[in-house]
């Protein structure tokens, strides 16, 4: 992650935690995870921040697992119908679900890396249609963030919801675009409307 220094994106997936289950005796480093023993004995499972999950899985103390997120669950239901799940659900803290996937990525190996870049690709391909689709509609029914209580405010905002925060970004930039787009339609047609 050193191209993401300065992202806060970078940084919120860097603490996320994964699970690291250690190869060996540490002495002293008992504390590490929450834990209350002095030591960390072989074989003892931890939930590490990534960012002190590198150093221990590439000094070969600990292997990790796979995250939740990321889980054989998560994957088959990606490949069933992209669109369905809802990303902003599988990562806390304001993570977004592609950063924190492409964070654990790097830590893979090669075959393992390749196979979580491919599921990534795949699942924003096959969601971004729908998410521009989406934006195009709801910025056609008026402007963004303008509006009242319920009805039409609150269609784009559950939509919104459910995507990762890549996903929302992009919501709201085509959202904006489209609105723009008509307003300027509107205003060189010099507000006549045309009657077929």
């Amino acid at each position: 992650m050193d191209n993401d220094y300065f992202s806060i994106d970078a940084i919120l997936a860097e603490n996320q935690k994964v699970q690291c289950k250690f190869k060996q005796r540490i002495p002293e480093m008992g504390h590490l995870g929450g834990g209350s023993e002095r030591d960390i004995t072989p074989l003892n499972k931890r939930q590490i921040p990534i960012w002190l999950a590198y150093i221990i899985i590439y000094s070969d103390w600990a292997d990790f697992d796979i995250p939740r997120p990321f889980s054989n669950k998560v994957r088959n239901a990606l490949r069933a119908e992209p669109r369905s799940v809802r990303l902003s659900n599988l990562v806390g803290a304001g993570t977004g679900w592609y950063v924190f996937g492409k964070t654990i990525m790097d830590m893979l190996g090669d075959e393992q890396g390749v196979e979580m870049s491919e599921m990534l690709v795949t699942t924003f391909k096959g969601r971004l249609v729908d998410v521009i689709d989406q934006a195009q509609h709801f910025a056609a029914l008026g402007p963004v963030g303008g509006g009242g209580g319920g009805g039409i405010d609150s269609a784009p905002q559950m939509f919104r919801e459910g995507l990762d925060t890549t996903e929302r970004e992009l919501f709201v930039l085509a959202q904006e675009s489209a609105w723009r787009m008509k307003k300027w339609y509107e205003e060189s047609s010099g507000g006549t409307k045309r009657v077929s």
